[in-house]
């Protein structure tokens, strides 16, 4: 139950930010608004200066922050940019496609091994996303193809943490992340620099705490009940996208972003519960020996 409830926050918190960060909108460029949020966001990292003074950075981990700052800076701005273009009921329903970008990646980078209900999954989860954008039914925005070049990217951003995981504590591998992606993002915000009214800053200063909160409120789910039991309650985001976007920005409620969303909730939650059983059948393996 607890495990629920942080969960539960998770998904709040979450479409809280998204909510924000649609009504900056597009006061500001969509790069200047991707770096203060980062930038503003800088404050929540002082409880972790302990933990990266202990860490070993070497070349290797340095290029793996490099490259994991870079590839995140780009779906954050793609991201941005897609949620001043598009309903957010379909910029959450198109996000859910993370975890299936993050298993393919899996097995074509790491050659990890893939079993026939994953990959009916996965086509289930592909065949959502096709009903969500339905091209020849409508024209496809350009938010659209920048959610999707956007949830690719973090996928991307999340394999390398996988790796850097290994190498690193969890709060010096958020630390880095928080670090180097404004890094990233400062010249092209700096060239498009346009002042920020009090409002503006106030609106990402506030996104920054609700996604900082939002990953503390994930963590201590995962510490509290298995993947199984909590990734089908992450989905609760698409319920109060869609609320929030007919509630608060007029937006109307897509009985195709609907059902493609719940077609990528079905194939998520199978991939989600097959994993954690392999888990758990690894650690039993594992107390044996």
């Amino acid at each position: 139950m607890a495990g629920i409830l942080w969960m539960f926050a998770t998904t709040l918190c979450f479409v809280t930010m998204n909510i924000l960060v649609k009504y900056v909108g597009t006061g500001l460029p969509v790069t200047q608004a991707a770096f203060l949020r980062f930038a503003l966001g800088v404050v929540f990292l002082v409880p972790m200066l302990g933990s990266v003074r202990k860490a070993v950075f070497t070349r290797e981990v340095f290029g793996l922050i490099a490259l994991r700052g870079g590839i995140h800076a780009i779906a954050m701005v793609l991201w941005f940019y897609a949620m001043t273009r598009i309903p957010i009921a379909e910029v959450t329903a198109m996000n859910f496609m993370n975890p299936i970008y993050v298993t393919l990646g899996a097995v074509v980078l790491f050659g990890e091994k893939i079993a026939a209900p994953r990959i009916i999954a996965l086509i289930m989860a592909i065949i959502g996303g096709v009903v969500i954008l339905r091209p020849g039914l409508r024209e496809i925005d350009s938010g659209h193809i920048a959610m999707v070049f956007a949830a690719m990217f973090i996928a991307g951003s999340y394999l390398t943490a996988s790796v850097l995981s290994k190498r690193l504590p969890a709060s010096v591998v958020v630390f880095s992340l928080s670090i180097i992606v404004p890094l990233f993002l400062a010249p092209f915000a700096i060239a498009q620099w346009q002042t920020p009214t009090l409002t503006q800053l106030g609106l990402l200063f506030a996104t920054s705490f609700f996604a900082t909160f939002a990953h503390y409120c994930m963590t201590r789910a995962f510490a509290c009940a298995p993947m199984s039991v909590i990734q089908p309650v992450s989905f609760l985001q698409l319920l109060w996208a869609t609320i929030a976007g007919v509630a608060l920005f007029g937006e109307g409620i897509d009985l195709f972003v609907i059902c493609g969303g719940l077609m990528i909730i079905g194939a998520v939650t199978v991939i989600s519960i097959r994993e954690a059983r392999a888990e758990k059948r690894l650690r039993s393996v594992k107390s044996i020996t």
